[in-house]
């Protein structure tokens, strides 16, 4: 019996812990760009899909905005194609921009239906959708990498409209050009833009690395906070590099922009939204405005 009360008196320490930052970021836009192994694994994919809709439920205005580039490149595959990047850019040519728009219209509903299992009116969306994202033709590096789309505009009418009554936007990296042409467009990038438009207080990446080191190799070089020009310090000293640098690249352009943080979590670790934003220790990498006094990691 006792250990029974000590079990039920930490869920209760649990909820209080949450309770600042439930206060803070009540009616707060939060976007989270969902990728990764996260969107492979059927029990990973619940999971973010059930932190999500509870930070719905608890008073959070969220955005999903998601990837989907390994069930692309599996597509790809089965009508015989090779999957070609540049830099990190998929190069895609018309047949591969359709099924690309096949692909993330599969998992955009896919994502509304597990949504809605857990009682939350959600809404899927592409780009296209209300002239949402705009893009021009992206180079890769001065290389022509085929129907890739580089964001000029995001107008954020249809995501108002949609929060205002109460549905949770669920977001395809799809836009289109001046001539009304289709383009795939990177998703971090798609998140960025359209956190930075929307005036979200938190930018949340789902990755497949627990967030950044200062030595890859040495994991007790793990960075749990930072600030942007910390941030900057370590792209322009060459500490980071690959995948990693665009991506903090687009953290730190949402800094300048006024989202107030961002973070780099792992989302193959069960519930990393939860642990990252409603607890004082969080468990990835927070990236801040250099005026960011606050000691906790909301």
């Amino acid at each position: 019996m006792a250990q029974d009360m000590q079990e039920i008196m930490k869920k209760a320490e649990v909820l209080i812990e949450a309770l600042p930052y439930i206060q803070r970021f009540n009616r707060k836009i939060i976007v989270v760009k969902y990728g990764g192994s996260a969107m492979v694994d059927p029990e990973l994919q619940k999971n973010v899909i059930k932190d999500v809709t509870l930070l719905k439920l608890v008073g959070f205005k969220p955005i999903i905005v998601h990837g989907g580039g390994k069930e692309i490149s599996r597509w790809v595959s089965k009508v015989g194609k090779e999957a070609q990047f540049v830099n990190g850019l998929r190069v895609t040519d018309e047949e591969t921009m359709e099924i690309a728009e096949m692909v993330l219209g599969r998992v955009n509903k896919s994502l509304v239906t597990m949504v809605q299992e857990l009682g939350v009116k959600a809404v899927g969306i592409s780009g296209k959708d209300g002239g949402l994202l705009s893009v021009n033709k992206k180079y890769s590096d001065g290389q022509d990498i085929g129907f890739v789309g580089d964001i000029k505009n995001v107008d954020t009418k249809v995501l108002y409209d949609l929060l205002d009554n109460d549905f949770l936007p669920i977001v395809a990296p799809v836009g289109l050009d001046d001539e009304f042409q289709t383009y795939n467009i990177n998703a971090d990038d798609a998140a960025c833009a359209i956190a930075k438009a929307v005036g979200a207080d938190k930018l949340v990446f789902l990755t497949d690395i627990e967030g950044l080191y200062r030595d890859i190799n040495d994991k007790t070089t793990f960075i749990s906070r930072l600030t942007a020009s910390e941030a900057d310090e370590l792209i322009s000293g060459g500490i980071i590099g690959g995948g990693m640098l665009p991506k903090l690249n687009n953290c730190t352009s949402a800094i300048r922009a006024g989202v107030s943080r961002v973070h780099i979590l792992d989302g193959r670790v069960p519930h990393c939204l939860l642990l990252e934003i409603f607890t004082n220790e969080g468990i990835g990498t927070a990236i801040l405005a250099d005026d960011d006094n606050l000691v906790t990691n909301a």
